[in-house]
């Protein structure tokens, strides 16, 4: 898959290598063609040199073609425009934007961004918000049999009940992140646009989780 990431600092080149080994295409933006040195001599990735939410820009490193988009430079307010715009302009589903200023974090949310805080802030953390599969589970039980991890859902399950979810997937909702709060669901709980979740399952039944969370919620008496 093709991602774009904007910022090479630190974490976007780091982003930038983890993704490239992991057999994806990628290309990264940046003001500074300087900072592109950060990528190192291995990566064979895209480098263009501009500002992150410009069109021009955009489209030079392939944005129509991406799977994601991660906005990681140093600017929160570069970064959220970036964000909109590959979300709002090129219908980008997998964005996420790193903020600086934690307490702009439930405003962005509420645009259906996923926002970072620098204080939180790893490079796990973004590629299981941009990876559709085989991100790292959050916890493991000390048998090594039981995780808990952030599963990629797919839009058309917007409006279903959790329930629902739990059913077609044979897995635990442990809990919703909503606006950037963790909240632990009820039985009428439904998944919203922008809710990151988090479900119990027995380690080697994830993939099928993830299988089934990324594509349409089955029909009735279909088998997920």
């Amino acid at each position: 898959m093709h991602f774009v990431i904007m910022g090479c600092g630190r974490v976007g080149a780091s982003l930038a290598r983890a993704l490239q080994r992991a057999g994806h295409d990628v290309a990264v933006i940046d003001q500074d063609e300087t900072s592109f040195r950060r990528l190192g001599a291995e990566f064979t990735g895209r480098r263009v040199t501009g500002v992150g939410f410009d069109r021009e820009t955009l489209e030079a490193a392939d944005i129509r073609g991406a799977y994601a988009f991660a906005a990681v430079s140093s600017g929160d307010n570069s970064n959220i425009l970036a964000a909109r715009v590959a979300r709002e302009t090129y219908g980008i589903e997998h964005v996420v934007a790193r903020i600086y200023d934690p307490g702009r974090a439930e405003i962005y949310q509420r645009l259906g961004i996923p926002t970072v805080a620098t204080v939180k802030w790893t490079s796990d953390q973004i590629l299981r918000r941009l990876l559709p599969q085989g991100h790292v589970p959050e916890f493991t039980d000390p048998s090594g049999r039981i995780v808990i991890a952030e599963v990629p859902v797919d839009v058309s399950w917007v409006g279903q009940r959790l329930t629902r979810i739990e059913s077609a997937t044979r897995a635990r909702v442990a809990y919703l992140t909503r606006l950037g709060e963790g909240m632990l669901p009820e039985r009428d709980t439904v998944y919203q646009s922008g809710d990151l979740l988090h479900v119990a399952v027995p380690r080697d039944e994830l993939g099928h989780v993830e299988r089934v969370l990324d594509g349409h919620p089955p029909t009735e008496g279909e088998q997920p």
